[in-house]
């Protein structure tokens, strides 16, 4: 696809075939993400990646009565409460993976340029393709001092981006954009 073909078709995918996604294709997507700008070229990301999806459903439901417990505590808009509280929402909507993008370090900018190489692999999962959408609710618990620990992840580091990957049963219809309000100076 052209790029702003794979702009415009992006969609956050909450439905997956079951077909499981590859090794091979995980690393040709980060390495698109790691061609990401960053601040000074710090390049501040690394990346953890579950390709179990038992195990991802079972970090999704532990995740969710983790929010659930302690949503006071999360900062989510309130709205979001009664997504958590419905039975059949499934946070990682049954992926076939989950790619974490991490940031190495506490520098000012490191959240950041996870952000762009988050944006990076969802566009070349899109032009592969492939669906992702990012699941900002399930980022507390896997910040979470043990849940690091039982995935091995560096206690050191932050997740920033959890982004589950897979087949798209079908693709989302488009939302449409609010036009950009651009305040034009001088």
């Amino acid at each position: 696809m052209e790029t702003v073909e794979v702009l415009r078709n992006r969609r956050a995918v909450r439905e997956y075939e079951d077909s499981r996604i590859d090794r091979s294709t995980v690393e040709r997507l980060i390495s698109s993400a790691i061609l990401a700008p960053s601040a000074m070229n710090l390049q501040p990301w690394a990346f953890a990646v579950l390709l179990d999806r038992e195990r991802i459903n079972e970090c999704g439901r532990r995740a969710k009565e983790w929010a659930l417990a302690n949503f006071a505590q999360t900062g989510f808009e309130p709205r979001l409460r009664q997504m958590l509280e419905d039975p059949k929402f499934v946070m990682f909507y049954h992926a076939p993976a989950l790619v974490m993008v991490l940031a190495k370090n506490h520098e000012a900018q490191s959240v950041e340029d996870c952000c762009l190489a988050a944006e990076n692999f969802m566009l070349a999962a899109r032009d592969e393709s492939l669906g992702t959408c990012w699941i900002g609710l399930s980022r507390p618990w896997l910040d979470l001092p043990a849940t690091k620990a039982e995935l091995d992840l560096p206690k050191e580091s932050r997740v920033v981006a959890p982004l589950i990957l897979g087949h798209p049963k079908a693709w989302p219809e488009p939302h449409g954009r609010i036009p950009a309000k651009i305040h034009w100076i001088g």
